[in-house]
């Protein structure tokens, strides 16, 4: 079946007198964001930095506003409905939980034609009922990166990739503003959003838990944190540049890859049952990987050491 992601044609680009073209008469779209935070200041930065017209921000948090728009050298808007009087495009960056809120207090204050997109991961451009009716054509549009600094991330953003789906309009005016900025855009259907997002996740903070965890196990070994990460770095750093440059089979190593039982079964007899646990279920899809890698090989032994019930059976005790 057809994947849920799609690639956009760039080949379409809105100028003219179109209502839901970026490029209108008169200057560029002008630009709002609702919330001031990680996401929004950093969007409002590098949508500076292009020459964006960006309006300025609202956020609950008066504050908060004042400071993105003293960063991005904007306004900071007392009033949401001043903001929404005055942007052709509002992003709104808030927390998941605010999104609906958020869109059901300026539903009301939205002016036809406007386009209206959120920028979670997690939901869909659903998430705006009565879209239809308010004239409004909204997207969800989720930049895969990790915003980890209000004030730094925006740097990133250079080279991030974005996802995008909802109404056509908005989709591929969003489409084309981002493009131009030399980023690359992909939609993907409404329904695939939370599996989208469980994928990003996994890749970007599950990732962190799998390094923690070999952390705190050097640790035990005498090392401080600070030398391990230290001392692992070029380890990381090769094995993540091998899977992007290679793919996940060729750049799989380890004694899991090469069939060897002891060695595996070293590490379980040393390892508390909850580091066991989260070595197995890992060792299992490295053992998926493997024998794609290898298919001649035999991993029944490999097979029988990671499945914890019948090695425990057998073994007396569970790791």
């Amino acid at each position: 079946c057809e994947s849920p992601l799609h690639r956009i044609s760039t080949d379409t680009c809105y100028t003219g007198s179109d209502p839901f073209n970026y490029q209108k008469e008169g200057g560029s779209m002008k630009t709002g964001i609702i919330g001031a935070g990680r996401v929004g200041c950093s969007l409002g930065k590098y949508f500076r930095s292009k020459n964006a017209d960006l309006v300025g921000y609202y956020d609950t948090n008066a504050a908060a506003a004042k400071e993105a728009a003293a960063f991005t050298q904007t306004a900071g808007f007392d009033q949401v409905q001043q903001l929404v009087r005055e942007s052709d495009i509002l992003f709104i960056t808030t927390p998941d939980s605010l999104l609906v809120p958020v869109w059901e207090e300026i539903k009301g204050m939205s002016h036809r034609n406007q386009i209206i997109c959120h920028c979670s991961g997690a939901l869909s451009s659903d998430s705006f009922s009565g879209a239809k009716e308010a004239g409004v054509s909204c997207c969800s549009v989720h930049p895969m990166l990790p915003f980890s600094n209000k004030f730094s991330s925006y740097q990133q953003l250079e080279h991030a990739f974005f996802t995008v789906e909802g109404h056509p309009h908005a989709v591929q005016v969003i489409t084309d503003l981002l493009t131009s900025y030399g980023n690359e855009v992909c939609r993907i259907d409404a329904a695939a959003k939370p599996e989208y997002h469980a994928a990003a996740s996994i890749l970007s903070n599950q990732v962190i838990a799998v390094l923690d965890t070999g952390y705190r196990l050097l640790e035990d070994c005498g090392f401080s944190r600070e030398k391990a990460v230290a001392a692992t770095a070029a380890l990381v750093r090769q094995n993540i540049e091998n899977v992007l440059s290679q793919g996940c089979v060729h750049a799989l190593t380890g004694p899991i890859e090469r069939g060897d039982v002891s060695t595996v079964e070293k590490h379980l007899q040393v390892l508390n049952p909850e580091d066991a646990a989260l070595y197995r279920m890992l060792g299992t899809r490295l053992l998926t990987i493997a024998k794609e890698k290898n298919p001649a090989q035999n991993y029944e032994n490999m097979e029988h050491v990671l499945n914890a019930v019948a090695y425990e059976k057998e073994n007396g005790g569970f790791q």
